[in-house]
């Protein structure tokens, strides 16, 4: 491991030691990198370097458009009000927390340029789930959305480490845009290891406790060498757009990393629901979409009215699915609507992106792929030995990123004799392709959201009417799988209509909204075991016995 640019050390000294971190693969010839590497410096210095700083790179609503070089200039402002105003040092965790938008992607840059480590989170999170982020990585900086402030605050006022808070997109002599303007468009990187972590990338898991995954320069780069370059396979000319916020591994890559490394433009939304986001493929003559199966099923009609697609006339050209299984049925049924094979993949915030997938051309119908350039995979059994095709096992995989857990015990369960184990039960068949089967555990994979059951069963515990819960996934045609709840009411409460829509509410207050359970069945009892441990797996079977 290089020398370490990181003046603040928590990162490297939370680090699973090396026994428990999977094997790492550089056999690709574009995966030799050297000692000593900047993101930011290979995805946006370099562009404007080369003369290409009046390329298009950033749009979004209301006429944004900003070049390399205005992105640049951002980034490098905002790198300074950092060091220079908010006094960070290399190695420090900054807090990013904003819908989609230009001034998000700039304090990523900012972040990455100073030799910090960027703590992006998903804009729904309430200041519960944020305080539980900001405890475990002993976060010290904020850049925020003003819109977005209320939650902030109310998660500061409880936390010790965070002690600059900084808004951003507000117009007031506090913003950060007034501390920017005192500060010149020009700033060195630090000189960062290719082993310095860049960023901490938080995953409810199974268990509702927040896992940080941890990512270096390196592995930035190698997301970018990998998928895009041999799956994908966009040009600079192309346009991308889609729905995943930024927070979500898969839409920083896909909607600012991927096509910043070759040169490419984005589009970024705030808000990207189906109807805002297939208006905004046409509107912007946008040719790459990333979004989840549930967008591209409510989307279909729409788009096959607009004619979006390029064999209809439209712009788009290239569309890619991930975040949760895609259904053989959707995939017919958007090709009906634009043309366009849909580019399948799986990917897992442990891995940083997809890792196993299809291009247009080999794309079958319920197989998510075969294993992407620089990876492996094979399905294993319970004891770590590779099953014949045709069997359903447990998925491993690995490649030049894996799965380091920040200070965490359940690296053990992840990471087995240089394995990453993403917890999908799967099968491969005798042509190397993987079809899904679903999850190991007990995460509930709603519309490209994961989801922790027991996170849910705690906020409806919060509730004086509930006694005891239980919360499974159950299978839905559009969203993939829904939060479903089996709740047990305390003594003087009687079930109805008007109770579930309490509970739900009640949950979309205490944890992000997307999380709350669509459906809410009251029972006298919950299946237990004789310790008391609730049993989930009962409850899933009976709800597979009734379909």
């Amino acid at each position: 491991m290089s020398l370490s640019a990181h003046v603040d050390t928590f990162a490297r000294d939370r680090l699973p030691p090396p026994e428990l971190q999977p094997e790492f693969l550089f056999e690709l010839p574009e995966l030799q990198f050297p000692e000593r590497l900047n993101c930011a410096t290979e995805l946006l210095d370099r562009r404007v370097e080369r003369g290409e700083g009046e390329r298009l790179c950033i749009q979004a609503p209301g006429g944004v458009r900003w070049t390399y070089r205005d992105l640049q200039a951002h980034a490098n402002r905002i790198a300074r009000v950092l060091v220079e105003d908010m006094g960070l040092v290399p190695g420090n965790r900054v807090l990013l927390r904003s819908p989609n938008n230009p001034m998000l992607a700039a304090c990523w840059f900012a972040v990455m340029k100073a030799g910090g480590i960027a703590v992006a989170t998903m804009p729904l999170l309430r200041a519960k789930e944020l305080v539980h982020i900001i405890d475990k990585a002993e976060i010290s900086h904020a850049l925020a959305d003003r819109t977005l402030a209320d939650e902030l605050q109310a998660a500061a006022a409880q936390c010790k480490t965070l002690r600059e808070v900084r808004y951003f997109n507000d117009p007031s002599p506090e913003g950060l845009e007034a501390a920017m303007e005192r500060h010149p468009a020009a700033f060195d990187n630090v000189d960062t290891a290719a082993t310095d972590t860049c960023m901490l990338a938080f995953t409810s898991g199974t268990t509702g406790t927040p896992k940080a995954t941890m990512h270096f320069h390196r592995d930035v780069m190698a997301v970018c060498a990998c998928w895009p370059r041999h799956v994908l396979r966009a040009s600079p000319d192309d346009v991308f757009i889609g729905s995943p916020p930024l927070a979500f591994t898969f839409g920083l890559g896909g909607l600012l990393l991927f096509p910043m490394s070759i040169g490419a433009s984005t589009v970024l939304l705030e808000k990207a629901t189906p109807p805002n986001l297939v208006q905004a493929i046409p509107e912007f003559r946008a040719t790459v979409l990333f979004t989840a199966p549930t967008s591209y099923r409510a989307m279909a009609a729409q788009a096959a009215e607009l004619r979006i697609g390029a064999p209809h006339g439209g712009s788009l050209r290239k569309c890619v699915s991930a975040g949760e299984a895609l259904p053989a049925a959707t995939r017919q049924l958007w090709k009906q609507a634009t043309g366009i094979e849909m580019i399948d993949g799986i990917g897992s915030t442990e891995m940083l992106h997809i890792f196993i997938s299809a291009d247009e051309a080999h794309a079958r119908p319920g197989a998510t792929g075969t294993v992407v350039p620089g990876y492996r995979a094979c399905v294993m059994d319970e004891e770590g030995r590779p099953v014949p095709p045709g069997t359903v096992g447990r998925l491993a995989v690995k490649g030049p990123t894996g799965c380091r857990y920040l200070a965490d015990e359940r690296q053990r369960q992840y990471v087995k004799d240089g394995w990453n184990y993403t917890g999908d039960a799967y099968y491969m068949d005798e042509d190397g392709y993987f079809h899904y089967q679903s999850r190991t555990d007990d995460l509930i994979v709603s519309a490209g959201y994961n989801i922790g059951a027991p996170e849910v069963e705690d906020a409806l515990l919060q509730h004086p009417a509930v006694a005891e819960c239980g919360v499974i996934g159950v299978p839905d045609e559009e969203r993939g799988q829904i939060v479903k709840a089996f709740v047990v009411l305390r003594a003087g409460h009687e079930p109805s209509d008007a109770l579930v829509r309490e509970l739900q509410d009640f949950v979309k207050q205490t944890i992000a909204p997307y999380k709350y359970p669509r459906a809410i069945e009251f029972r006298a009892s919950l299946p237990r075991t004789e310790t008391g441990k609730l049993q989930r797996f009962r409850l899933r079977q009976e709800q597979q016995a009734r379909a």
